[in-house]
């Protein structure tokens, strides 16, 4: 079933509303052996095409995978909601861009400010995005899961694969 233009939109939006109510991620690249790495970081940005922007050093092991094999994902979960980005990552040295984006919980983790050279940006370019969420508060969510136990229905939440790219 193809989605009309105005279904995915909404969707876009889903997607961009949830990343930015979640902020920390998962990203995940390809090691050298092969092997899926995924590494704690802090969404600087998330455009409204779902593309997401990271600060990171640039001597630093995500970027050096990122430089080699691109594909990536990103992971996004909180209480009651859970985002999975896939996409191509790229390594970005965008000064205007690094210093727009730096913000007060950067400076807490990263050394230097938007001047030090090692300091880049990773901007993935979202293609696509799967979503789930569960409305309602800890109280509804916990109504409900006991309601899906008894009846033995199966707990619906909202859940969509949105087209990014």
């Amino acid at each position: 079933m193809t989605n009309t233009p105005e279904q995915t939109s909404d969707q876009q939006t889903k997607v961009h509303d949830l990343i930015r109510k979640t902020r920390l991620a998962m990203l995940t690249s390809v090691g050298p052996d092969g092997r899926l790495v995924s590494k704690p970081m802090a969404t600087q940005d998330v455009e409204f095409d779902g593309d997401v922007w990271f600060i990171a050093e640039r001597a630093s092991e995500k970027v050096r995978n990122i430089e080699a094999r691109p594909e990536v994902n990103v992971a996004y979960s909180d209480s009651s909601s859970w985002v999975s980005v896939s996409g191509t990552a790229s390594v970005v040295d965008d000064h205007a861009k690094l210093e727009e984006l730096w913000n007060t919980f950067t400076d807490a983790w990263m050394e230097g400010g938007p001047e030090n050279p090692n300091n880049v940006l990773i901007m993935v370019d979202a293609h696509s995005a799967e979503y789930w969420d569960s409305p309602g508060s800890k109280v509804t969510q916990v109504a409900n899961l006991v309601k899906a136990k008894l009846t033995g229905k199966r707990f619906e939440g909202d859940n969509e694969t949105v087209d990014l790219g």
